[in-house]
């Protein structure tokens, strides 16, 4: 799926008229493209990758998947749109008692009708698709485990499993790597952008793991105070455009942030003496 922002300013709901977080943004993906967005926290990285998916409406300018604006749309053909889109937050929207097979089947949900959705709840459809997704994250023995027993890092990775089934052509992935260590981080991207590879799927992901963002992607998108600061390839970012992309951040530039806590860990026991 093509991609295209063309001169795109944006604001959060509940912002105040006029106060933008999104400032002329042109950015544009060709089919089967993996780009990455850097830069600092309250870049605005998140909110472009929400108006990137249509769930975000611009204040000024467009966006066009195939040259088509979603927002010109007839809400059901802008439902169907969306379909073709998997957007993945930074912190999955996993139910904690949910079983991860089902909820990795969740990708299914816009290509299934809504009775095999419903019949998927208590007998699973596809366990091999979900299985060998789970098994490109290292999560395999996962598969019939409780959401909310698994630590902060494999639910994040579950959330990346659920977009190999999703029927979409263009993936959106905040944050992928937020909650993993140097080693499964490595490991997690490989698997992502080689399923969005193998798929010819488009693939727009933010990331502050640079190093990993300059490894693993052709193309690199610096993006500071709303506003893209450079489109490069990989290879053409130094060490003097990071330095101007990250100033007054370079604690982030220079280490990646700590990874939200992970399921918390039963309290010790407190030993009694009597006397």
């Amino acid at each position: 799926m093509k991609l295209e922002l063309r001169a795109v300013h944006a604001r959060h709901p509940a912002a105040p008229r006029g106060s933008d977080v999104l400032h002329g943004v042109d950015l544009a993906l060709a089919p089967g493209e993996q780009v990455a967005v850097i830069g600092p926290s309250g870049a605005g990285k998140t909110s472009l990758l929400q108006t990137a998916a249509a769930a975000l409406r611009p204040t000024r300018g467009t966006v066009g998947f195939d040259s088509v604006n979603p927002w010109t749309l007839h809400p059901r053909a802008l439902k169907r749109q969306r379909g073709a889109l998997f957007l993945a937050p930074q912190a999955p929207p996993l139910p904690p008692r949910q079983r991860v097979v089902t909820a990795v089947l969740a990708g299914r949900l816009p290509a299934w009708s809504l009775w095999r959705s419903l019949a998927s709840l208590f007998h699973p459809q596809d366990i091999p698709g979900a299985q060998q997704a789970l098994a490109r994250f290292d999560l395999a023995d996962k598969l019939f485990a409780r959401v909310d027993r698994l630590s902060g890092g494999e639910r994040q990775r579950v959330g990346l499993a659920r977009a190999l089934l999703a029927p979409a052509r263009l993936w959106l992935i905040d944050e992928p790597l937020s909650a993993l260590d140097p080693t499964r981080s490595r490991q997690a991207i490989t698997a992502l952008t080689g399923a969005a590879r193998e798929r010819g799927i488009t693939l727009l992901a933010t990331m502050h793991q640079v190093d990993v963002a300059l490894a693993h992607f052709d193309r690199i998108v610096g993006l500071r105070d709303g506003r893209v600061a450079f489109d490069l390839p990989a290879g053409q970012v130094d060490e003097t455009t990071l330095a101007a992309l990250y100033a007054q951040h370079e604690d982030e530039l220079r280490q990646p942030p700590a990874a939200p806590p992970s399921t918390p860990e039963a309290p010790a026991p407190v030993l009694m003496q009597c006397r």
